[in-house]
């Protein structure tokens, strides 16, 4: 089949290329993305009321297959040949197959529990383990695969990483918790409405990063007649064995489970440590303060990473990452406090935000200058395990510290259809006007209902139920207990303070920046000297 060619020529990365494939084209993917690393785990406890050991074995037991066929996808992008590239292509299937698997998410049937995990379980794989497994190897791999001009290569990285940040920063963050999360609750139709539009937003904006991306380190291993042939035990041994790639995979991992626990934790600490349950205002200024440095990091990382290095401003960083999420972790429920850690942390992230990828690219050119072979695909392969796996581990290592510690799910109480009782003739012209006023006008006031199940229950509501406003609809949350909340409170900012003593341990030993031109240059001739014809003997 003959692929759609990119609308992208010039050798050189151009303007078009950065804000149309590297910023505009991924946000609605990562958009996606972000609302589920957020919000899918609320939706399966608040939503669903999923409990006990179902939701946390079953994100653990995905994430094997995930695995698995994120092993596999390495393997067909490094084989892949064509002239759109070996990653592109795959890009161009994801643009259609994570919109359709990811409303399937969220439109569980109202069956028994039996059909229920099942359509969870199946669904979860199809989005995880399939189309976004394709969408994020082929995306990662376009910021190494684009140029080896380490200014631009860099250059896209930054890019890439504000479209990561004006979705899970803003739009996630910020706008949701205001806006969306208090006029959805739990009500399930307004959640399926909700992410099909995000859902469906994915597929013209990721054909929008197919077209304007070029991958032109392909171009030229291709045209030097290379192909990576080797066996994948021999490709693995090749990464692992390679110090700066484990050192890579280690930083990776350990910012991972911080960051993945971090973005689980977000809602619960905002609805229970820090404020109450959807309130609209906690979490939008934990996010408001804690992003603004993202931000500023647009215009600093970057000269800042070209002038001391890449890894240099990285590990200073994450010293500020570590005393930030400390300062959080003490005075976890003083306001003021948490974001000035909040946006202590931020700043000392903003390297690892914006560099990542830059980095892990140069750790690519030196496996090739090394070992004269091009493991992009494998390479990534390893990459993504790491991120999803983190993701269903971590989810289940969250929920089973929930249900540990005791935690109560909000209850939504709904007003039955009002009943209409006709009256006895003399009754109903005697009072004519109060039953056409009672018809017309049903009080829907279940505040007296929510306060009597609350009280035979033993439960006690964050706020006096008797502040609530009547509605048809009205969520209560739980007061949780202290265990809860310190639970809550190391998910989202105790841990960082250790992994973010350990990246700074594991950055002392990631000098690969070190003589990388050199390298680069080295790798550039070995290239041309095999492009070059070859002269017949005389």
């Amino acid at each position: 089949m003959k692929l759609p060619k990119s609308l992208v020529n010039s050798p050189n990365v151009t303007k078009k290329e950065k804000w149309l494939g590297y910023l505009l084209g991924p946000a609605g993917a990562l958009l996606l993305n972000a609302v589920l690393a957020t919000y899918l785990n609320v939706y399966y406890t608040d939503v669903l009321k999923l409990t006990g050991a179902f939701i946390v074995v079953f994100p653990m037991i995905s994430k094997v297959i995930d695995a698995i066929t994120n092993v596999i996808m390495g393997q067909v992008i490094d084989r892949t040949r064509t002239k759109e590239g070996k990653a592109r292509p795959w890009l161009l299937l994801s643009a259609f197959l994570v919109p359709i698997t990811g409303i399937l998410l969220f439109t569980v049937p109202e069956s028994n529990e039996t059909v229920k995990a099942i359509w969870i379980m199946v669904s979860y794989n199809l989005f995880y383990s399939f189309a976004y497994t394709i969408f994020n190897m082929s995306h990662g791999l376009m910021v190494p695969l684009s140029t080896r001009n380490s200014t631009d290569r860099g250059g896209l990285s930054v890019f890439n990483q504000i479209t990561t940040i004006m979705m899970s920063g803003i739009l996630v963050a910020l706008i949701f918790p205001m806006l969306i999360m208090p006029a959805i609750g739990v009500d399930k139709g307004k959640w399926i409405t909700l992410m099909c539009i995000i859902s469906i937003v994915a597929l013209p904006l990721t054909l929008l990063e197919y077209f304007f991306t070029k991958e032109r380190v392909t171009e030229e291993t291709t045209q030097a007649g290379e192909e990576t042939k080797l066996p994948f035990l021999r490709q693995m041994k090749i990464l692992f064995t390679d110090r700066y790639m484990l050192l890579m995979y280690a930083y990776f991992l350990l910012y991972t489970v911080g960051t993945t626990l971090k973005n689980i934790g977000l809602v619960y600490y905002c609805n229970y440590v820090l404020g109450t349950y959807n309130d609209g205002i906690t979490q939008m200024l934990v996010s408001v303060i804690g992003g603004i440095p993202m931000g500023i990091g647009i215009f600093a990382v970057w000269p800042l990473a070209k002038r001391f290095g890449k890894r240099n401003v990285t590990m200073v960083g994450f010293i500020l990452y570590a005393a930030g999420s400390l300062i959080c972790w003490i005075f976890r429920s003083n306001l003021v406090m948490v974001l000035i850690g909040q946006f202590i942390k931020n700043i000392g992230g903003l390297p690892c935000a914006y560099v990542f990828m830059a980095l892990f690219a140069d750790c690519l050119d030196h496996v090739e200058w090394k070992t004269d072979v091009r493991l992009d695909g494998a390479a990534m392969s390893i990459y993504n395990i790491i991120a999803v796996a983190m993701v269903g581990i971590m989810t289940g290592v969250f929920n089973w510290m929930l249900s540990g510690s005791g935690y109560i799910a909000p209850t939504e109480f709904k007003m039955a259809a009002p009943q209409i009782v006709l009256p006895s003739a003399p009754d109903f012209f005697s009072n004519i006007g109060t039953h056409i006023h009672s018809w017309l006008q049903p009080v829907f006031d279940l505040r007296a209902e929510a306060s009597a199940f609350l009280s035979a229950n033993g439960l006690i509501p964050q706020i006096p139920v008797e502040s609530l406003q009547p509605a048809k609809i009205v969520t209560v949350a739980m007061q949780q207990s202290g265990g809860v909340n310190g639970m809550i409170s190391f998910a989202f900012v105790g841990l960082e303070v250790f992994t973010g003593i350990a990246l700074v341990a594991i950055l002392l030993f990631l000098n690969v920046e070190k003589d990388l031109p050199k390298k680069q240059a080295e790798i550039k001739a070995r290239h041309e000297a095999k492009n070059e014809p070859k002269q017949e003997e005389v």
